[in-house]
């Protein structure tokens, strides 16, 4: 019993270890405060729209309505200064004259962050869900300070339309990702066209031609894509420099299917597989990053046909960059992901010739995958 007893008080150690793990103040770092909230306070409604993480800064608007009109309206930013976060703001009467002066603003520096919390002097974010945080604020009168509790609720948009639903069979062998794809998964699942001209000019067949399969298992999506280049170019050498201008695959991946934007935000991945194996996506933070440890890859090139195989496990939009506690999310028949899959082809050019997708995007301007996971397609997840 006493073994018992020490060994929980362990394991619960561990877990408020986890929880309490101070994070560096950056902004990727508190970047689900994004989004738009609602709530209840002073007697009335209030709403704050918070921008995801981009150029240093993230910006919010606040107003509390009562009674059907606006009461006051905030600005707020947090920005980067000096390797850490300050949170600044400004009021404003309903008719936008402001309550401090020209140059004042009211400040609220970083104590801290953690995985569902940030602490500002004076002002704390408490994450409770992806669509639920508590906002605790400090205001002082005369010489007494009241905390002021916000309870908020995330809008959370319908989800995106289902298009190009493609059932995935489940894998019933382990798959060894080798390049070779001799598992009886990948002699009897479909191949699917890559087909579809989302950047540049047409092409030819002898010019490019693509194709893939899919499969899964608990653990992981599994990828197959057969690419037919001529050409196989890879210019720059920093992996992290213009990635999407060399020869690469590039799986987009939506864990929940939820659509949206996520370009500076981990709602969804647009994993670019350069030649070299490395993995890139677009940061919270604004920069690109290797995303090497995400997935496992092997490429096997004959003359100009390569096979890519490619195991990818899912971690849903609570993924933060570099944190040791992203757990994936185990895989269930009949689950929705959001999926599309690309090449980008060039042809030893500083750019890009052409980026050929999965999926057919309305507009002009196909090029929208790395910015918004509505044009993806919808997998659902078979026995």
């Amino acid at each position: 019993m006493k073994y018992i007893i020490t060994t929980l008080i362990i394991i619960t150690s561990m877990v408020g270890y986890s929880q309490n793990k101070v994070l560096e103040p950056k902004l990727e770092n508190i970047a689900w405060i994004a989004g738009t909230w609602h709530g209840e306070a002073f007697g009335g409604q209030t709403e704050e729209i918070w921008s995801e993480p981009f150029g240093g800064s993230m910006m919010a608007t606040f107003k509390l309505i009562n009674d059907g009109k606006v009461t006051f309206y905030e600005i707020e930013v947090i920005r980067e200064v000096e390797n850490t976060l300050m949170l600044q703001l400004k009021h404003f009467d309903p008719d936008l004259k402001g309550w401090e002066t020209k140059n004042e603003t009211v400040d609220f520096p970083l104590k801290e962050i953690t995985k569902n919390k940030v602490v500002f002097e004076g002002m704390t974010f408490e994450k409770i869900s992806s669509n639920e945080m508590n906002v605790y604020v400090d205001i002082k009168d005369d010489e007494k300070v009241d905390t002021v509790k916000f309870n908020y609720k995330k809008e959370v948009l319908s989800k995106k339309p289902i298009k190009q639903l493609i059932p995935v069979k489940k894998a019933q062998e382990n798959l060894v990702i080798d390049g070779i794809a001799n598992e009886a998964i990948w002699k009897t699942a479909e191949w699917l066209p890559l087909d579809q001209l989302w950047l540049g000019e047409s092409y030819s067949s002898t010019d490019f031609s693509g194709r893939y399969k899919l499969t899964w298992a608990a653990d992981a999506l599994y990828v197959l894509a057969e690419i037919k280049d001529d050409i196989l170019s890879d210019i720059y050498k920093n992996p992290v420099e213009n990635w999407w201008d060399d020869d690469c695959l590039e799986i987009f991946i939506d864990e929940d299917n939820s659509g949206g934007k996520h370009r500076f935000s981990h709602n969804a991945f647009a994993y670019h597989i350069a030649l070299d194996g490395n993995v890139v996506d677009m940061s919270p933070s604004g920069k690109g990053k290797l995303y090497n440890s995400n997935l496992q890859s092997k490429r096997v090139t004959t003359g100009n046909t390569s096979i890519w195989e490619v195991r990818i496990p899912l971690f849903d939009d609570s993924y933060i960059d570099n944190s040791p506690n992203n757990k994936t999310v185990t895989l269930e028949k009949n689950k929705n992901i959001g999926f599309a899959i690309a090449y980008c082809d060039n042809d030893n050019s500083k750019m890009r010739e052409n980026f050929i997708g999965s999926i057919e995007v309305e507009g002009k301007d196909k090029n929208q995958g790395y910015l918004n996971a509505d044009i993806f397609g919808t997998l659902v997840l078979k026995k």
